[in-house]
């Protein structure tokens, strides 16, 4: 293993044909890093680096499993590689564990000087765009860092919304990689609040929809479309519990009544 600038440890070094960088941190439901992570696995992505992650975060306690107190275990930053079969388009993923407790810019630095020397020249992430409703269908958002990538975005069916905020890392790399005169794309799913037992698997799957039609990769969504639907049953159930639960607590059956409310 060898260590890279930018506290990079680098244990494999693939020859990457024009790829490009995506990435994510967890964010509002987790459907960011919910969708890298199925991308990687669905890709079967080889990991080939790691980022140091000692200048970027902290720990505040220790874990205990079975009574048996663990030693200190920081968020992981890994880097994983595909390579396109037919030569055109390599990927580069990255899964952050966690968002960085501090030099956030920093962070993105060192993710796009080790981007750019395999030829990296444009950038994804991925993140949610909360909304008040849940659908099954939920649409995804585009941005992009110009507007002849907008266009690109238009043309394949995502949301252009005009102005609003992309929080954490899954923004700022994107504003760091603009700044570099860097590509920079981001998809947004629309995203509800959501039962964090659940997840959101319905807005994962969305996302990584329109990320096939970006990047031309085709890859099979059959398992997390399997989850949607599971995760929509959950929410049937969660639905008529709620109901059921708002009738015993808010009606009173007619026998139950006192004889003024009966008059």
């Amino acid at each position: 293993m060898t260590k890279s600038p930018h506290s990079i440890d680098v244990y494999r070094r693939p020859r990457l044909n024009n790829p490009c960088l995506i990435a994510a941190w967890p964010g509002i439901a987790n459907v960011a890093l919910g969708a890298v992570r199925y991308l990687r696995t669905s890709l079967e992505a080889r990991g080939f680096a790691e980022l140091d992650p000692n200048p970027f975060f902290d720990i505040e306690g220790a874990s205990i499993e079975e009574n048996v107190i663990l030693g200190p275990r920081f968020p992981e930053s890994k880097f994983y590689y595909w390579k396109d079969k037919r030569r055109e388009k390599d990927l580069i993923i990255l899964e952050g564990e966690e968002q960085p407790s501090y030099h956030g810019y920093q962070m993105a630095t060192a993710v796009l000087d080790f981007a750019q020397r395999f030829g990296v020249t444009r950038v994804y992430t991925l993140a949610a765009a909360l909304v008040q409703q849940f659908t099954e269908q939920p649409r995804v958002w585009g941005a992009a860092s110009e507007e002849r990538v907008l266009e690109e975005l238009r043309g394949h069916g995502l949301v252009l919304k005009g102005d609003f905020f992309v929080a954490g890392m899954n923004g700022l790399l994107l504003a760091v990689a603009k700044e570099r005169h860097m590509e920079g794309i981001c998809l947004l799913g629309e995203t509800p609040r959501f039962p964090a037992e659940i997840g959101n698997p319905f807005t994962s799957l969305a996302i990584l929809e329109s990320l096939a039609k970006v990047i031309q990769i085709d890859f099979d969504l059959d398992d997390l479309r399997d989850a949607a639907g599971n995760a929509h049953n959950e929410i049937d159930k969660l639905l008529s519990q709620s109901r059921s639960d708002f009738l015993d607590q808010f009606t009173v059956s007619l026998w139950d009544r006192t004889e003024d409310e009966n008059s």
